[in-house]
């Protein structure tokens, strides 16, 4: 669908208004006698009942596509919003650009009439409420970086109006929406909780996993004020089947946090314990499976070349930097992340050993490393340990390449610069390797055919203990 044709004619309610319409002033709202007796809450919570409220979404990536679906298949009209305009050309089209979200998603979009995709902030103004989906990552010395959501604040700001309620779903330090987001909206001269609304509810969108959707994941709901609140519940209920009411924003923003640094602690752990293991020749696996069959009290996690994804390796710093600021050290949250950032180079050190077990240094060897996606079976590299493992490859003079069916391009990355085209994964590719390298563990890879072909592997993820009788020496990192 393309937003920028000429809008029907009279213009409909929902994403094509044009931004400064009569219908989205309060003062003309739904009757002359709603425009005196019925304020902006009651406004935006009957057109959230009757699901005419227009949906933006701000930031049309991994969590702003699917929540947008979700909104859509909710009745809602949906704006969906992204400043990279080759996003909203896909969007336009149905053209793919998340494969991991598959193919109906996308034409669902591009197909309905109740949603159309933009790169113009001023179209916000049609939306009843703005959801804010965007990256925050962490600054240079593990700061967080919040430009992404203070911009996209003064860009609401800009188009705020009564009667809006504005969300936001990254991930980020508790605190952010009440003291952060909140008095840049109000600089506009708008009373939150009167004017408009403002609430947090935090994504857990998990890439790759198969028949659960946005709807399907509970989500939590927490205002800066009870109206907000109550107003984000009405929305967030309408569209998912479970929404959990908080008490604040800040409860909410803190669950979040506990969700990752709970998985950033425990995977450090399991990282440690192979180290250690390693030394006393026990495979860390068999150990979780075994730990595992224990009903309860216990949690498998298992280790991995470094953590991936925006949430994990991202998410504890941000409430690692806010307890410095109150003049508490979080020492659990630094240790974790010290251990887990030093797994990549543990990687190429055990690549390093294993080339020596054949007579070969690292400079010069062939090293083919399979996958390079964060996690199996997506596209996904955000934060993925592949990089940083391919960059000290190179930096000690080994030959790489890689192979990956869902990311045939090395994709552009913030912190990273790697040129490389995915191989064709064969017996001849393979034989040429002096190592091959499993850092993500694809289900469509033929790892029997690595254990035919190739001579020599270092497993980061297990990947082979099903093989059987591989010819290849097989090294666990």
């Amino acid at each position: 669908m393309i937003l920028d044709q000429d809008p029907p004619n009279p213009l409909p309610r929902g994403p094509w208004a044009e931004p400064g319409r009569a219908e989205h002033d309060m003062s003309t709202a739904d009757s002359p006698k709603a425009s005196t007796t019925t304020s902006p809450a009651e406004l935006l919570r009957q057109r959230l009942a009757d699901r005419t409220a227009t949906i933006g979404v701000v930031g049309m990536g991994y969590v702003g596509m699917p929540l947008a679906h979700a909104m859509l298949e909710a009745g809602f009209p949906v704006l969906g919003f992204d400043v990279d305009e080759r996003k909203i050309s896909k969007l336009d089209t149905g053209e793919i650009y998340l494969p991991h979200l598959g193919e109906a998603m996308h034409t669902d979009l591009a197909g309905s009439e109740r949603f159309a995709a933009t790169c113009d902030a001023a179209r916000l103004e049609a939306a009843d409420v703005i959801i804010l989906c965007v990256p925050t990552p962490l600054g240079p010395h593990r700061e967080p970086d919040l430009n992404f959501v203070l911009e996209s604040t003064r860009m609401a700001a800009g188009i705020l109006r009564p009667g809006q309620l504005v969300v936001l779903e990254s991930t980020t330090y508790p605190g952010t929406t009440r003291n952060e987001m909140q008095p840049i909206l109000e600089q506009t001269g708008l009373a939150c909780g009167r004017d408009f609304f403002l609430a947090y509810s935090p994504e857990r969108e998990d890439p790759g996993r198969k028949g659960v959707t946005t709807k399907a994941i509970p989500k939590l709901v927490g205002g800066v004020d009870d109206t907000s609140t109550d107003l984000a519940m009405l929305l967030y209920a309408a569209a998912v089947e479970d929404a959990h009411q908080v008490s604040s924003a800040e409860i909410a923003e803190s669950a979040k946090i506990l969700e990752n640094v709970y998985r950033a602690v425990n995977i450090a752990l399991v990282n440690e314990l192979k180290l250690i293991l390693e030394k006393m020749d026990i495979d860390i696996w068999e150990v979780v499976e075994a730990a595992a069959t224990k009903p309860f009290g216990f949690q498998a996690f298992y280790p991995g070349p470094g953590l991936g994804g925006h949430c994990i390796p991202i998410d504890p710093f941000y409430l690692a930097w806010k307890a410095r600021e109150l003049g508490h050290t979080t020492r659990f949250i630094e240790l974790a992340g010290e251990i887990n950032s030093q797994m990549p180079a543990h990687v190429v050190t055990k690549v390093a050993e294993a080339l020596n077990t054949i007579g070969r240094p690292i400079r010069g060897s062939k090293v083919l490393v399979l996958g390079i996606a964060y996690k199996p079976d997506v596209e996904d590299v955000r934060e993925s340990p592949a990089a940083t493992i391919i960059e000290l490859l190179l930096q000690q003079g080994a030959e790489v390449a890689y192979h990956d069916p869902h990311c045939p391009h090395f994709p552009e990355m913030r912190q990273h610069d790697i040129d490389l085209n995915s191989v064709t994964l064969d017996e001849a590719t393979l034989a040429a390797s002096d190592c091959v390298l499993i850092v993500t563990d694809h289900s469509n890879v033929d790892y029997s055919l690595v254990g035919r072909s190739a001579a020599l592997v270092v497993d980061t993820r297990n990947a082979m203990a099903d093989v059987a009788d591989p010819v290849a020496t097989i090294i666990k990192a």
